[in-house]
């Protein structure tokens, strides 16, 4: 007797009762613990209570804890020198862990489901800026394309893809990169400056950035602040207004 294959409605209350079975077989384990969780999911309640933004109080213009070069009345040291095309900008949370492991991990193992809960991440730290941008879309920091060769896809760019989703503001291929030196992980300040120094340019087909409108830059990890500032002025050579940036993470003095 031949069995007629089991409808939508079916199929979906057959995964329904046997989650409960492969989730106490094959039980999800959190990314950055290692610890069970109950019902799956990428990364535990615990390790999620521990992504906290940086420090209060903070620099209005790129988010740098204060007391770690800032003086009242006048700019913040990690800032002073970015073009005027550069700012605010936004991390989610702190680079600490757990926060480096995911960032590891969508970076370089391929976890790239863990793109939209830190992008969801993201979108919170966003919510007092996204009123005051003027038509503005979300473009991305590329990495070389070497890098996404080797990785099989770009994590800024899934990213931007994931917070375009939950804003709901438009995506757009801006930027290419032209070259990259050597990796930023681990350089100097003004090395950092020389190795991203005109490596950006506009993605060829892209079309112009409208006139005067702010573009929000995506990327993973603020650190100095020299790749962001490299891809703003190659955005502001192209007429656009603000680039408002916003990361993951930010790194911080231990």
């Amino acid at each position: 007797m031949r069995v007629a294959p089991l409808a939508g409605t079916g199929r979906r209350w057959v995964r329904g009762a046997l989650a409960p079975l492969v989730d106490f077989l094959l039980p999800s384990a959190c990314i950055a613990c290692g610890s069970r969780i109950a019902g799956g999911g990428l990364v535990c309640a615990p390790c999620r209570g521990r992504l906290r933004p940086p420090p209060a109080p903070r620099c209005a213009r790129c988010d740098y804890p204060a007391g770690t070069g800032d003086r009242p009345g006048r700019p913040c040291l990690e800032c002073l020198e970015w073009p005027e095309a550069l700012g605010p900008a936004r991390a989610a949370v702190a680079l600490r862990p757990p926060a480096d492991v995911l960032v590891h991990g969508l970076k370089y193992e391929g976890w790239r489901e863990l793109a939209p809960l830190m992008a969801q991440l993201m979108e919170r730290r966003l919510a007092t800026l996204l009123d005051d941008l003027e038509e503005h879309v979300i473009t991305y920091v590329p990495t070389s394309a070497a890098h996404r060769r080797r990785r099989g896809y770009d994590q800024a760019e899934l990213l931007a893809r994931a917070l375009s989703a939950r804003t709901g503001l438009a995506f757009a291929h801006l930027l290419a990169r032209r070259r990259q030196k050597r990796t930023q992980v681990s350089l100097h300040p003004q090395q950092r400056m020389a190795n991203v120094r005109d490596a950006f340019s506009l993605r060829p087909g892209a079309g112009q950035p409208a006139d005067g409108g702010d573009v929000l830059l995506v990327d993973d990890v603020l650190t100095t602040g020299a790749t962001a500032r490299a891809a703003a002025e190659t955005l502001a050579r192209a007429g656009v207004g603000r680039v408002v940036l916003v990361t993951f993470a930010r790194a911080l003095p231990r």
